[in-house]
């Protein structure tokens, strides 16, 4: 690697890394408020917050790679266009093609990781959250007991608590109901803990200090008792199994499965092929757009002649999150059977690339060639057009009357 490949891949990688962390924490921080929300009120433990978050990570950064490339780049090339080091490298010899080595190396690994991701890692992530909310629903990863509230720990059996210690292995002020075949159990007790029983279904909730009523049918008058120690068996519900991968979700499907049941006959229905084909294509084009991001940052990272314009890299942004949007619709209206899911997908495409190559050839090929300039002078002149049909400010109007 030459001294100036070395040059622009140190430029590129402080940006690019620092935009793609900065993007995941911020999808990350916006998610986790949500999830406690969902976890606390589910009852479940806080740990599984984090396991959720986990799986979450590479959906985030299938988003944040494409984002984090184009800024890299940009701002790389913007500061070298704006210390004039870019005109120095021209003069020498080294035009923007030479200048796009270390881009597109930059560009091919985070393509390669990106292909990987979407369509292998995150069909498994996306199955792994949604089994960890079915498992939150169900009661699988355990209830956390809310302390000075009623918790039903099944169809039969409520447990109200005072206080809780060491970390929730001793009880205070219980308060117990069980019904069991038309027998009713009530109970209060001074102190109390769970115990582990043979049986992975039942567990042991050894009462101590209090008293008991019992109710039965069979019972003239309720049987009440006074304890020290006293067991009472719970048994756990039932927790149903958590579905297949894949079943009905085209998200969690390998990019293999998906070629296979889009065109290989393996789908069930016209409604299942379309929504395969459109969620496959979905990720070739997000995946493909990457190899068009050197081209798009370099177009947009050199301002004009003594402008330094921070225009292009808003564009850029709004260019890369629009085109995802118009991909999440079109893979919508592909699933949906408006229009065929490889018609509606790619040609989008087309007239993105179509676009970026058009700015490339502008900016590398004609002399003094600004896609951003024509951007800046269509702005400027809309603006004026906005201060003409804008009323005037009071201050003005005097001043304008004084002078007529």
């Amino acid at each position: 690697m030459s001294l100036i490949d070395r040059y622009i891949a140190k430029a590129i990688a402080i940006p690019l890394f620092g935009t793609l962390l900065l993007a995941a924490m911020l999808l990350v921080l916006d998610k986790m408020l949500r999830l406690f929300d969902f976890v606390i009120n589910a009852g479940g433990p806080v740990s599984v917050v984090w396991r959720m978050l986990a799986n979450l990570l590479p959906e985030y950064f299938a988003l944040g790679i494409p984002i984090g490339l184009m800024l890299g780049i940009l701002l790389a090339f913007r500061r070298l266009a704006l210390s004039s080091e870019l005109d120095a490298l021209r003069g020498v010899g080294a035009g923007f093609g030479r200048l796009l080595r270390v881009p597109y190396g930059y560009a091919a690994a985070l393509l390669l990781l990106n292909l990987f991701i979407v369509g292998w890692l995150q069909p498994w992530t996306h199955y792994g959250y949604e089994r960890l909310r079915f498992d939150l629903r169900s009661g699988a990863l355990g209830a956390s007991l809310k302390i000075g509230e009623f918790n039903t720990l099944s169809n039969r059996f409520t447990l109200r608590i005072d206080r809780s210690e060491k970390k929730g292995t001793m009880l205070h002020g219980l308060f117990v109901q069980a019904d069991n075949k038309g027998t009713s159990v009530v109970a209060t007790a001074a102190h109390g803990r769970f115990l582990a029983t043979d049986d992975p279904d039942t567990i042991l909730l050894r009462l101590e200090e209090g008293r008991l009523i019992q109710q039965d049918p069979k019972f003239t008058v309720p049987r009440t008792l006074a304890f020290r120690t006293y067991d009472l068996p719970i048994k756990l519900p039932r927790v149903d199994s958590f579905r297949a991968r894949a079943q009905d979700e085209t998200e969690e499907m390998t990019l293999p499965e998906l070629i296979r049941a889009g065109y290989g006959g393996a789908s069930a229905s016209r409604e299942s092929n379309l929504a395969v084909r459109a969620n496959l294509h979905f990720r070739m084009v997000e995946v493909i757009m990457m190899a068009l991001l050197p081209l798009l940052a370099v177009s947009l990272a050199v301002p004009p002649k003594r402008s330094s314009s921070s225009l292009g890299i808003f564009i850029g942004i709004v260019i890369v999150v629009a085109y995802h949007k118009v991909n999440q619709w079109a893979e919508s209206a592909g699933a949906r059977g408006d229009w065929t899911p490889e018609l509606v997908m790619y040609v989008p495409f087309v007239i993105l690339a179509a676009g970026i190559f058009w700015m490339y050839l502008t900016l590398a090929t004609k002399p003094g060639g600004q896609p951003i300039g024509a951007l800046e002078r269509g702005g400027a002149k809309a603006w004026s057009v906005i201060k003409k049909v804008l009323p005037k400010p009071r201050r003005l109007r005097r001043k304008a009357a004084a002078a007529s």
